[in-house]
């Protein structure tokens, strides 16, 4: 049977008017900013309007290790956000903005796929409300500030070999990992080494991602180092007199996104942090202010649970009071197969036992989940060549786990497809059978938190990180930094640094490349084997594919 591709389906959409969309959860017109028909921000009064209201309960979609069989997470998510609505309760979706760089990258849009979809999914892949412009515009403003302060005389006493604070640009682009700028003469600056990261990986995302309000918004920004003087004292963006001019240009980013699903349930798409070198959660904002508005909420983390889930819960949760009721772990048959060893040419081919020699990457991340005391229910993300018998293999294992796991077949179906999975998710977070706590404490030292991080979650027998690296960690916390939470960045593909590295490895190290106080944001980012904070694109980028056909309507952006 021939399927719709993702882009077909959205066209198709019979989208409704945003402002009953917000009607759903209470906002009236008069508190949307719309831009256009399908999409709107939330406006800043309104938020600040239902911080007495009680909270919903909070469901948090993660996934095993993505392989390139595909897993599914974000399809899961709207399609279980549609199937709570369907079962009658009120429920509302809250996402990441996808980025430019990995869209027209490796692999395409990030708005769901199939009969589970947010829309208008075009403009979300694409420029949507401009919060990515105006981040990337705040962020480079204040390295521009930074090279005119050190021009114009250097009164801050700026060590231009500490200059620690580099231009982004939401695009992948190697070429610009390493740069030397100010090259040309007198009056160009000084030359000195520097570089570009992805929008997404800026710390000014971050904060964005973090901040309860505008006051915290500037807060944060101006607590950012950007450089360092000759005696090591740090210099800070409000040093700079930066702080003030970022807020106005993030004013209207920080307001949450409101769009729909296919089934005109509401979601909020709000920030993007990567979670392989940032958070990878949507905005606190957004998700608290969908607690105050809705029933359930259901957010997703970005990539595996050993990444996003984790930094969900020791940061997100920890710095906003947050605690999920329940944790849906999404795999799929084929993944399973090919942590099994199976090539993907090959997954189409029923093979028990590979689903059921890859189901130890599974294995693990339940267990991982559930150390932090909430309840894991496993969705099988299904594909139309799943057969009975492997589907079988995966639900067994799972019950050993002592966990659930119940196929969902909402990429086909929609909330049809994901009625039994709601039902099931609403009832165990009703149940309140969850009993949420960080992995560490925030006065454990900040190498013994990677540690942690390292062998409880990654199964790793040791971290290696040289004596710099130690000592900058002390020095941290000599300057009273120590009780911030870690940020590990390392490859989404594997629990070790290893991307080739499939299933439930054990017997390997950590290498600690590089750490990164992001002093604003509240965490410290710990840089682990050959994780990049600038990708590159592929050998056959997205890009080649995607065109504008004759009636002016956009092709192969999924």
């Amino acid at each position: 049977m021939a399927f719709k591709t993702d882009i077909q389906i959205a066209r198709e959409a019979a989208k409704r008017p945003i402002q009953e969309i917000g009607e759903k959860l209470g906002i009236s017109s008069d508190d949307l900013l719309p831009y256009g028909h399908d999409k709107a921000k939330v406006s800043q009064s309104f938020i600040d309007s239902v911080q007495d209201r009680p909270d919903g309960k909070l469901i948090l979609v993660t996934a095993i290790n993505p392989t390139p069989a595909g897993e599914g997470k974000t399809t899961t998510t709207v399609g279980l956000g549609d199937g709570l609505n369907r079962i009658g309760k009120k429920a509302a979706v809250c996402i990441r903005e996808a980025s430019l760089g990995p869209n027209f990258g490796m692999k395409g849009g990030a708005a769901g796929g199939g009969y589970a979809q947010i829309v208008p999914m075009e403009e979300m892949n694409l420029h949507f409300t401009g919060d990515f412009h105006a981040i990337t515009s705040a962020h480079n403003l204040l390295a521009a500030m930074i090279d005119n302060h050190i021009y114009w005389g250097n009164e801050l006493e700026i060590d231009t070999r500490r200059v620690v604070w580099r231009r982004v640009v939401d695009m992948n682009d190697r070429a610009l990992r390493q740069i030397t700028a100010s090259l040309g003469g007198v009056p160009n600056g000084f030359p000195r080494e520097s570089g570009f990261d992805i929008t997404v990986a800026s710390e000014v995302m971050a904060i964005l991602c973090l901040a309860r309000n505008l006051t915290d918004l500037q807060e944060r920004l101006g607590a950012m180092i950007v450089a360092y003087r000759r005696d090591r004292t740090p210099v800070y963006a409000r040093d700079i007199k930066a702080d003030g001019a970022m807020t106005v240009l993030l004013k209207d980013a920080m307001q949450p996104n409101l769009v729909q699903t296919l089934e005109n349930n509401p979601a909020f798409v709000h920030g993007g942090p990567f979670a392989n070198i940032a958070h990878g959660c949507n905005s606190v904002i957004a998700t608290t202010m969908a607690l105050k508005l809705a029933d359930y909420v259901v957010t997703e983390a970005g990539f595996g649970a050993d990444l996003g889930a984790e930094k969900f819960m020791n940061i997100k949760c920890r710095k906003a009071g947050l605690a999920p009721s329940v944790v849906v772990v999404v795999a799929t048959v084929r993944a399973m197969k090919m942590n099994g060893g199976v090539a993907k040419a090959d997954l189409g081919a029923e093979n028990v036992d590979a689903v059921q020699k890859g189901c130890a990457n599974l294995g693990r991340h339940i267990e991982n989940v559930k150390s932090f005391g909430v309840p894991v229910v496993v969705a099988i993300n299904h594909f139309v060549t799943d057969t009975d018998a492997e589907v079988q293999t995966v639900k067994d294992y799972v019950a050993a786990q002592g966990s659930e796991a119940i196929l969902s077949r909402h990429w086909e179906l929609g909330s049809e497809g994901s009625a039994d999975l709601a039902t099931r998710v609403a009832e165990i977070a009703d149940g309140d059978s969850a009993n949420f706590a960080p992995l560490y404490a925030d006065a454990m030292p900040l190498f013994q938190k990677i540690e942690t991080i390292a062998k409880r979650i990654y199964r790793a027998d040791e971290v290696l990180a040289d004596q710099k690296v130690r000592n900058q960690l002390k020095d941290w916390e000599a300057q009273g930094y120590g009780d911030l939470p870690v940020c590990m960045a390392k490859t989404q593909y594997s629990f070790s640094t290893d991307p080739d590295l499939r299933g439930a490895p054990t017997g390997f190290s950590v290498p600690i490349r590089e750490v990164r106080l992001s002093a604003g944001a509240g965490f410290v980012v710990v840089i682990c084997g050959e994780i990049m904070t600038m990708p590159g694109l592929p050998r056959v980028p997205s890009a080649e594919a995607i065109k504008l056909n004759a009636d002016g309507d956009v092709e192969g952006l999924f």
